[in-house]
């Protein structure tokens, strides 16, 4: 049977650190392969990198004054080919908000949600339901059973 025998391999990386160093240290790996490998021995030295302070730059940013906050909007959605029927009203003055929202729920009762938001009272709602929910029958498939393959075995 023969012996091999391999000496061992060094390394050596070299890698700048941007802004600080890192310890020096030393590796050992585990053999290569086997009948008497010697491990590859890696070395890493990192450098360090003096910082330098970063350069600041003066940008000029446009300061706005305080403006009373105020807005409205709404909107609506009729889509007779998924059922989605909904709208909101909303209106903001200051910090006060108020609106509205509506929409038919899937058993068709329509669902109207008035709410307002201030500081001093934070959000209240209030929800109304109108309609009768429709009630659908269930549908029950029938189950079909396939009858279980006969095999026979024949014997010669």
């Amino acid at each position: 049977v023969a012996a091999y025998h391999h000496a061992q391999a060094f390394v050596k990386t070299v890698a700048p650190v941007a802004h600080y160093a890192a310890p020096v240290a030393a590796h050992y790996a585990a053999p290569v392969a086997a009948y008497h490998h010697a491990p590859a021995v890696v070395k890493t030295v990192a450098p360090v990198a003096h910082y330098a302070a970063p350069i600041v730059k003066a940008v000029h940013q446009e300061v706005y004054p305080d403006t009373h906050p105020q807005y409205a909007y709404q909107y609506g959605v009729q889509d007779a080919h998924t059922g989605d029927v909904k709208n909101q009203h909303e209106e903001r003055d200051g910090d006060v908000v108020k609106g509205y929202y509506t929409l038919v729920q899937p058993d068709g009762v329509t669902r109207t949600v008035h709410y307002t938001a201030d500081s001093h009272n934070g959000f209240n709602a209030e929800v109304e339901y109108k309609g009768e929910p429709i009630v659908q029958k269930a549908v029950v498939a029938k189950t079909i059973v396939a009858a279980a393959p006969v095999y026979k075995a024949y014997h010669h």
